[in-house]
């Protein structure tokens, strides 16, 4: 990994930190969000070395796979092998699955699961595809429409682009949080946001419906 991505995991890493830490100043817990895939691994380490009250604080997911936590495509088993670590393994994870064989039969629970949770949520981090997707809201998703709509928090999503159904968290319920970081790395996906910021049909892209609210952007070649 560059040093440049390592600086801006670790930038990004002692920001959270400020957030959750100044949150808890004033209450008994709080809420962290996070997005899986390949690009917040070195965040989550840099989080995980960071002195928080991590048995006050709770995480959970954007958006997750409708797989096991044993496959390697679960966005719960990156978080557990890679930020539920050290002391920050006394962290209270919720993830996004159940026993149900779908994600629409397992939406009702995970969504009583979460619900108990910190809402709003000190922080959201975000990532972006280069199809311009953020949490599972998919451009060829027909879930789209309904999740960026719905003041449900939680939509079952199938999407033609990806090769397992998913559960996402709404952009109503994304939005619901005191702040919003973007995590992102390399020239396309810049190129991609910069794309984003020059339009306003969020079903195009759907990163554009968190352009409308403060949103911390973090970027590295």
């Amino acid at each position: 990994m560059s040093a440049a991505r390592q600086q801006l995991a670790d930038q990004l890493a002692e920001a959270v930190f400020q957030a959750l830490a100044s949150d808890l100043d004033h209450q008994e817990r709080a809420l962290l969000v996070v997005s899986g895939g390949s690009t917040p691994v070195p965040f989550f380490k840099a989080l995980a070395a960071k002195p928080l009250p991590w048995g006050c604080i709770d995480i959970t997911l954007a958006d997750e796979r409708w797989v096991s936590e044993q496959s390697s495509d679960s966005n719960a088993r990156l978080v557990r092998e890679h930020l539920l670590q050290g002391a920050a393994a006394e962290a209270n994870f919720v993830p996004l699955t159940s026993d149900a064989e779908t994600p629409e039969e397992g939406v009702d629970e995970v969504a009583r699961r979460t619900a108990g949770l910190g809402w709003p949520a000190s922080a959201v981090i975000l990532g972006m595809g280069g199809d311009g997707h953020t949490a599972s809201l998919f451009p060829d998703s027909q879930e789209l429409g309904l999740a960026l709509a719905t003041d449900e928090p939680l939509v079952a999503v199938r999407t033609p682009s990806q090769p397992q159904p998913r559960i996402t968290f709404s952009a109503d319920r994304l939005h619901q949080a005191h702040r919003h970081f973007l995590h992102i790395t390399g020239d396309d996906k810049r190129a991609v946001l910069a794309n984003a910021m020059t339009g306003d049909d969020v079903r195009q892209l759907p990163i554009r419906a968190f352009l409308s609210c403060p949103l911390a952007i973090y970027w590295a070649p």
